[in-house]
Protein backbone atom coordinates (compact mmCIF):
# COMPACT_ATOMS: atom_id res chain seq x y z
CA UNK A 1 0.00 0.00 0.00
CA UNK A 2 2.81 2.32 0.91
CA UNK A 3 4.27 1.94 -2.62
CA UNK A 4 1.01 2.39 -4.07
CA UNK A 5 0.70 6.07 -2.11
CA UNK A 6 4.33 6.79 -2.60
CA UNK A 7 3.54 6.41 -6.74
CA UNK A 8 0.78 8.20 -6.68
CA UNK A 9 2.38 11.06 -4.56
CA UNK A 10 4.77 11.04 -7.79
CA UNK A 11 2.21 10.72 -10.16
CA UNK A 12 0.30 13.69 -9.08
CA UNK A 13 3.52 16.27 -8.53
CA UNK A 14 4.08 15.81 -11.82
CA UNK A 15 0.72 16.79 -12.72
CA UNK A 16 0.35 19.62 -11.01
CA UNK A 17 4.13 20.63 -12.20
CA UNK A 18 3.01 20.28 -15.46
CA UNK A 19 -0.94 21.81 -15.24
CA UNK A 20 0.48 25.30 -13.24
CA UNK A 21 3.09 25.61 -16.64
CA UNK A 22 0.02 25.66 -19.27
CA UNK A 23 0.07 21.70 -19.95
CA UNK A 24 -3.60 19.83 -19.74
CA UNK A 25 -2.49 16.63 -18.24
CA UNK A 26 -4.18 12.98 -18.42
CA UNK A 27 -3.02 10.15 -16.79
CA UNK A 28 -3.53 6.46 -17.52
CA UNK A 29 -5.02 3.62 -16.44
CA UNK A 30 -2.09 2.97 -13.80
CA UNK A 31 -0.15 -0.26 -14.61
CA UNK A 32 -1.02 -0.17 -18.18
CA UNK A 33 2.34 -0.28 -20.60
CA UNK A 34 3.83 2.55 -21.41
CA UNK A 35 3.44 6.10 -20.00
CA UNK A 36 1.73 7.37 -16.93
CA UNK A 37 0.50 10.19 -17.96
CA UNK A 38 0.10 12.51 -21.50
CA UNK A 39 0.51 16.16 -21.52
CA UNK A 40 -0.77 18.11 -24.61
CA UNK A 41 0.34 21.76 -24.94
CA UNK A 42 -2.82 24.40 -24.49
CA UNK A 43 -2.95 24.85 -29.14
CA UNK A 44 -2.46 21.34 -29.28
CA UNK A 45 0.02 21.36 -30.96
CA UNK A 46 2.77 18.96 -28.90
CA UNK A 47 2.12 15.86 -27.10
CA UNK A 48 4.56 14.75 -24.40
CA UNK A 49 4.49 10.85 -22.92
CA UNK A 50 6.14 10.42 -19.70
CA UNK A 51 7.03 7.76 -17.64
CA UNK A 52 6.82 8.78 -13.55
CA UNK A 53 8.94 6.60 -11.43
CA UNK A 54 8.51 7.85 -7.56
CA UNK A 55 10.81 7.12 -4.82
CA UNK A 56 10.23 7.70 -0.80
CA UNK A 57 14.17 8.09 -0.43
CA UNK A 58 17.55 8.14 -2.61
CA UNK A 59 17.57 4.74 -4.70
CA UNK A 60 18.42 3.61 -7.99
CA UNK A 61 15.38 3.44 -10.17
CA UNK A 62 14.01 0.02 -11.99
CA UNK A 63 13.85 -0.63 -15.66
CA UNK A 64 12.95 -3.76 -16.08
CA UNK A 65 14.55 -6.89 -18.02
CA UNK A 66 14.44 -5.03 -21.55
CA UNK A 67 15.86 -1.35 -22.61
CA UNK A 68 14.09 -2.19 -25.63
CA UNK A 69 10.95 -2.10 -24.14
CA UNK A 70 11.11 1.53 -22.76
CA UNK A 71 8.52 3.85 -24.81
CA UNK A 72 8.18 6.93 -23.15
CA UNK A 73 10.29 9.63 -24.22
CA UNK A 74 10.52 11.68 -21.24
CA UNK A 75 10.87 9.97 -17.57
CA UNK A 76 10.43 11.99 -14.39
CA UNK A 77 11.51 10.58 -11.56
CA UNK A 78 10.15 12.13 -7.88
CA UNK A 79 12.27 11.96 -5.22
CA UNK A 80 11.03 12.35 -1.61
CA UNK A 81 7.66 12.45 -3.15
CA UNK A 82 5.91 11.43 0.41
CA UNK A 83 7.87 14.66 1.73
CA UNK A 84 6.84 18.08 1.95
CA UNK A 85 9.54 19.14 -0.52
CA UNK A 86 9.80 16.64 -3.48
CA UNK A 87 12.51 16.99 -6.14
CA UNK A 88 12.01 15.80 -9.66
CA UNK A 89 14.35 15.01 -12.35
CA UNK A 90 13.19 15.47 -15.82
CA UNK A 91 15.22 12.99 -18.44
CA UNK A 92 14.90 11.77 -22.10
CA UNK A 93 14.49 8.40 -22.80
CA UNK A 94 18.01 8.04 -24.62
CA UNK A 95 19.68 9.83 -21.61
CA UNK A 96 17.92 6.85 -19.78
CA UNK A 97 18.05 3.93 -21.86
CA UNK A 98 22.86 5.35 -22.00
CA UNK A 99 23.10 5.15 -18.29
CA UNK A 100 21.65 1.74 -17.50
CA UNK A 101 23.05 -0.42 -15.85
CA UNK A 102 22.29 -4.30 -15.91
CA UNK A 103 22.90 -7.58 -13.65
CA UNK A 104 22.17 -10.60 -14.18
CA UNK A 105 21.25 -13.08 -12.02
CA UNK A 106 22.27 -16.86 -11.25
CA UNK A 107 19.09 -17.89 -13.35
CA UNK A 108 20.37 -15.65 -16.13
CA UNK A 109 17.83 -13.15 -15.83
CA UNK A 110 18.76 -9.46 -16.52
CA UNK A 111 17.99 -6.50 -14.44
CA UNK A 112 18.27 -3.22 -15.83
CA UNK A 113 18.47 0.25 -13.35
CA UNK A 114 18.94 4.12 -13.16
CA UNK A 115 21.92 4.71 -10.75
CA UNK A 116 20.31 7.44 -8.23
CA UNK A 117 24.18 9.05 -8.83
CA UNK A 118 23.11 9.57 -12.33
CA UNK A 119 20.32 10.93 -12.14
CA UNK A 120 20.62 13.34 -9.33
CA UNK A 121 22.22 15.76 -11.05
CA UNK A 122 21.49 19.84 -10.92
CA UNK A 123 21.11 19.61 -14.95
CA UNK A 124 17.83 17.23 -14.36
CA UNK A 125 16.56 18.60 -11.55
CA UNK A 126 13.75 20.51 -11.39
CA UNK A 127 14.44 21.12 -15.52
CA UNK A 128 10.74 21.55 -16.47
CA UNK A 129 12.36 23.98 -19.54
CA UNK A 130 13.34 20.80 -20.95
CA UNK A 131 10.20 19.52 -21.95
CA UNK A 132 8.97 22.74 -23.62
CA UNK A 133 12.62 23.05 -25.83
CA UNK A 134 12.79 19.73 -27.27
CA UNK A 135 9.28 18.25 -27.52
CA UNK A 136 8.22 18.30 -31.49
CA UNK A 137 5.49 19.37 -33.34
CA UNK A 138 2.38 16.80 -33.80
Amino acid sequence: MKHQLTGNSGLYRIAWELSRRGWNVLPTVRNARGADLYAVCEDETRIIAVQSKALSKRADVPLGGSLAALRSMWWIVTLNANSDEPSCFILNLDEVKANAVSNTNKEGKVSYWLPSRFFMNDIYKDAWHRLDAETSAH
